[in-house]
């Protein structure tokens, strides 16, 4: 199963004081609208997304599609293939993408912990 780069998505109190922080630690904006209440980071291994307002709790986030520069992979598994695995491997869904559509979609699914899992794509299914 494979799930799509990875990132961190971080619920943050205050976008610039987050931003000034995490660029001490190196990181740069590679991606984002402050404007919007978000942006996304990277240093040399990590990907982190920070975002003012917009989620109640941190995310787990997977991209299916996309590589570390949120490039389109020319073959990846489909978020509806990725759903269909899921399900039938007996997890349960708290949101899931519409399986009659081919572009961008998204599902949620929440860990034992509690913790938010984001898969998140941005680009068409792949034609194979």
């Amino acid at each position: 199963m494979r799930l799509g780069n990875f990132s961190v998505s971080l619920t943050v109190k205050d976008l610039a004081v987050s931003r000034a922080f995490y660029e001490k630690l190196g990181f740069q904006a590679i991606g984002g609208d402050p404007a919007q209440n978000w942006l996304i980071l990277q240093n040399e291994t990590s990907t982190i997304g920070l975002f003012q307002g917009l989620f109640d709790k941190n995310l787990l986030t997977f991209n299916p599609g996309w590589d570390r520069n949120a490039q389109q992979l020319a073959d990846f598994d489909d978020i509806r293939e990725l759903q269909r695995t899921l399900q039938a491997r007996g997890l349960t869904l708290t949101s899931v993408a519409d399986e009659s559509s081919t572009g961008p979609a998204s599902l949620m699914l929440i860990d034992p912990d509690g913790n938010p899992i984001l898969l998140d794509q941005h680009v068409p299914k792949p034609e194979h």
